[in-house]
């Protein structure tokens, strides 16, 4: 008996070697085979399956996917102020691969965790930055690192207010979270892309959407760029 398999692993799941066994979406690709490597909180699989290459030809793959459920982030901006609303916090995968320190500035993000993701994004910005926002605007759904990771993430924004802050404040004690709360020029926070400061893939993109196509954009023909002041 397995657990995750045939009894339940530690969140109570079972069955976790049948995902993705019933895909038919691509005629090119044939599953032969799911095998669980770990479940100890997210699940780590190997899939073998026999792919149809350009040219005709079959041949058997083996690919190991990370599974951790798909998330949502939010970019939290005030347009009076010209500001955005940050999280730091450290983070051991950047800390082993060459970050100095692995405290790392990024937009409120997190797990679904069955919820929807505009429901889920409002939880974490309250959780996360300390503010209760309203409806926020839905803007793209990214696969981060579609090489291994199966997760899915909904990038979302939402304008912030001094009045929108409640007293707590730094993430949930109890899931090991130590989060300061970062309140950022917006021209300042495109800068620290430049200079590597920032350096997260979703907080990125959200930034650039803000200056390109969102609430910090250049109107056509007016002539200015958005540059660090």
């Amino acid at each position: 008996m397995t657990a995750g398999i045939d009894t339940p692993d530690r969140r109570g799941r079972t069955g976790l070697d049948r995902h993705g066994r019933d895909l038919t979406g691509n005629p090119r690709v044939r599953i032969v085979d799911v095998e669980v490597l770990s479940c100890n909180w997210y699940v780590l699989r190997k899939t073998t399956f026999d792919y149809q290459h350009s040219d005709g030809h079959w041949s058997r793959e083996q690919r190991e996917t990370y599974d951790r459920g798909d998330g949502a982030t939010i970019l939290l901006y005030d347009t009076d102020r010209e500001t955005v609303l940050l999280t730091r916090q450290f983070r051991l995968p950047a800390y082993v691969n060459g970050h100095s320190d692995g405290m790392l500035l990024e937009a409120a993000a997190g797990l679904l965790d069955g919820d929807s993701p505009e429901d889920a994004i409002r939880r974490e910005a309250a959780e996360e930055t300390g503010h209760v926002i309203g409806a926020a605007e839905h803007l793209f759904d990214v696969y981060m690192s579609p090489g291994s990771v199966t997760e899915r993430l909904h990038f979302f924004a939402a304008p912030y207010r001094t009045t929108t802050a409640m007293a707590t404040l730094g993430g949930i004690t109890e899931e090991g979270e130590d989060i300061t709360v970062m309140e950022l020029p917006f021209r300042k926070a495109l800068a620290m892309i430049r200079s590597g400061e920032i350096a997260d893939a979703k907080t990125i993109m959200l930034l650039q959407w803000a200056a390109l196509d969102g609430p910090f954009r250049t109107p056509v023909g007016d002539g200015r760029a958005a540059r660090p002041r």
